[in-house]
């Protein structure tokens, strides 16, 4: 029984004390203008201009926390707040999208594995729990059994992100500080704003491992029940 509750707490509370701790710093220091006065757009273009990045676009979009670089279209989108403002937050953020953007430049061995992992990660993310439920009801062990395959590569594909968001952030630290866009003692405050926006990955990829876990262990179940 204690074993399920603190499998449950994880389940439940990791995933939402991470939402909250990227929360509240990003809010604090989003209030905190950076020395330079640049805007979130103005950081995103120059690192992007010095890595010879001209095709990559700067665009803003709608939402809080609503940042990301599109691969497809060559575009760095960051939210309005980031876009326009001039805040600490806003300039590693954008620092940090604009790591994607090099890094898909660059070819990056991480981000093309994620890449090629979408199309199977989102099927195992749509249908892994309507398998292992069939799996379950029919007592049908051969789909209980495809169902934690699906479910394995959406995992795979969080365990993948990982890499993919630190080394971002490594390279967004490694731009913002080698350009002067901030100072030194504005570093601590930028370097909390990344680490906390990784913690949600760190967060949900602990929590799908949990999930796989536990229905790989019904499925050993079945198997001995048989």
């Amino acid at each position: 029984m204690g074993g399920f509750l603190i499998y449950f707490a994880i389940l439940l509370i990791v995933p939402i004390w991470a939402q909250m701790r990227v929360k509240s710093t990003y809010k604090k220091y989003s209030k905190v203008a950076n020395s330079t006065g640049k805007t979130g757009a103005e950081v995103a273009r120059q690192i992007l201009d010095e890595n010879g990045l001209y095709n990559v676009q700067v665009e803003p979009v709608r939402g809080m926390l609503s940042d990301h670089y599109d691969p497809r279209s060559k575009v760095v989108r960051l939210s309005e707040d980031n876009y326009y403002g001039n805040s600490i937050a806003g300039a590693a953020v954008a620092a940090h999208e604009v790591g994607h953007a090099i890094q898909d430049a660059e070819g990056y061995a991480f981000l093309r594995f994620r890449h090629a992992l979408v199309p199977v990660a989102n099927i195992g993310s749509n249908f892994s729990f309507l398998l292992i439920l069939g799996g379950i009801f029919f007592q049908a062990t051969n789909l209980f059994l495809l169902g934690i395959i699906f479910m394995s590569a959406a995992v795979l594909f969080q365990f993948v992100t990982l890499p993919v968001e630190f080394n971002a952030s490594s390279r967004a630290m490694d731009q913002i500080v080698s350009t002067g866009m901030i100072r030194n003692n504005e570093e601590r405050g930028a370097r909390r704003v990344l680490n906390a926006a990784a913690l949600t990955y760190v967060a949900g990829a602990l929590v799908a491992l949990l999930e796989l876990a536990r229905f790989i262990f019904m499925f050993l179940g079945m198997n001995q029940d048989d």
